[in-house]
């Protein structure tokens, strides 16, 4: 008898791996790391900041003169930590270690050493460095911010099933509460080389692979990659990682209560001047309502909520890289969110393609070529 049985069925992608491609996790990583921590910023107006920060939902944990903290109303740690800096500049993730042991085993490991964090963070850090050169400092043991009182998502009537009655449904139109940090999304020139060290450093593992269309046979360029805690279901990623010219941050993702809020929050956003990039719809991996913002630094930020969440068992699916498949459903793609409005973002990247064909890392010319077919895809 021949077995039909296909492997990838009733899994999250329609295709899985082919004999030999990459299996989206390490044999045998230093460490597992549970979660984000924080993202750490430079930027030189702080009370900019703040105010973007307030209407797009954080709250303020902590102010200096040098020194702004954003938090969601999850407990925890402050999502976003900004320093004064002489210009916008991203610099860094930080990620939660399950035990100060293995903040101590990565500094082992690595040749670098662990040390206290401020008091006002509390706790134990490491910090390394990634091929792409980002700083990616892992923590245990901080100080853990109270829960705040959350936005409640509102009771829906889905079809027949009738949960309320004799009650309009009435969204205010404020910002949207942010609960907590999603993920990050980061460009890298060396992107093979950067995602098996996310792997075998910090044990992530993959939820979804993608590759240029035509050009299969030589890897993927982006993957959406997860915690690995057994298991207990995770988002579908917590790192995101793609090949490209410049090695830069891309986005970052915070969670919301459900999709009213999102456009409610959208709303306000608007009306207070700031400029959305691209929104409202649902993504294909990881399946997120998604909004996206720029701040007033230029970076982008996302609104998400109901996204999807995995355990350990499921292996990587793998898809072609295409501008029309980013979203089920919502507008295309902006010029904006593709990197190729006119603008000095988009003069960066050009520069930055000259400058990649140059020298030597994963993006050469054959890649440009992949890039912008799925770019006009």
């Amino acid at each position: 008898m021949i077995d039909h049985h296909d492997p990838h069925t009733g899994l999250h992608s329609e295709h899985g791996a082919l004999g030999g491609e990459h299996p989206g996790r390490a044999a045998n990583p230093i460490v597992k790391v549970r979660d984000l921590a924080w993202l750490e910023f430079r930027k030189p107006d702080l009370e900019g900041a703040e105010r973007f920060a307030h209407a797009f939902g954080f709250t303020t944990s902590l102010r200096t003169a040098h020194e702004l903290r954003l938090r969601g109303t999850d407990a925890g740690s402050p999502c976003v930590l900004v320093r004064r800096g002489s210009r916008p500049a991203f610099a860094g993730p930080a990620f939660h270690a399950a035990d100060p042991s293995d903040v101590l085993r990565l500094a082992e490991a690595t040749g670098r050493r662990a040390a206290p964090l401020p008091e006002s963070l509390g706790g134990l850090a490491v910090d390394l460095v990634d091929p792409s050169g980002n700083r990616v400092r892992v923590v245990s043991g901080t100080h853990e911010l109270a829960a705040l009182p959350a936005q409640v998502p509102l009771t829906f009537n889905f079809g027949h099933a009738t949960a309320r009655t004799n009650a309009a449904q009435r969204p205010p139109r404020e910002p949207a509460k942010v609960q907590r940090l999603g993920h990050v999304v980061l460009q890298t020139t060396r992107y093979v080389e950067t995602l098996n060290w996310y792997l075998e450093h910090l044990g992530l593992i993959v939820s979804d692979f993608l590759y240029y269309p035509g050009q299969r046979e030589r890897g993927p360029v982006m993957s959406f990659i997860r915690c690995d805690l057994g298991m207990t279901p995770t988002d579908h990623h917590t790192l995101a990682m793609t090949l490209g010219p410049v090695n830069r941050y891309v986005h970052s993702a915070y969670q919301v209560a459900d999709l009213d809020a999102l456009a409610a929050g959208g709303q306000y956003l608007l009306e207070e001047g700031y400029r959305r990039s691209w929104g409202i719809g649902r993504h294909i991996q990881g399946s997120q309502i998604f909004d996206y913002w720029r701040d007033p630094d230029g970076f982008l930020v996302e609104h998400f909520s109901d996204g999807d969440l995995f355990d350990c068992t499921l292996e990587p699916g793998w898809a072609p890289m295409t501008a029309s498949g980013l979203a089920q459903w919502g507008p295309p793609a902006s010029k904006d969110f593709l990197g190729v409005r006119p603008g000095r973002e988009s003069l960066r990247e050009l520069a930055g393609i000259v400058r990649a064909l140059r020298e030597d890392n994963e993006f050469d010319l054959d890649r440009l070529r992949g890039l912008l077919r799925a770019a006009t895809s």
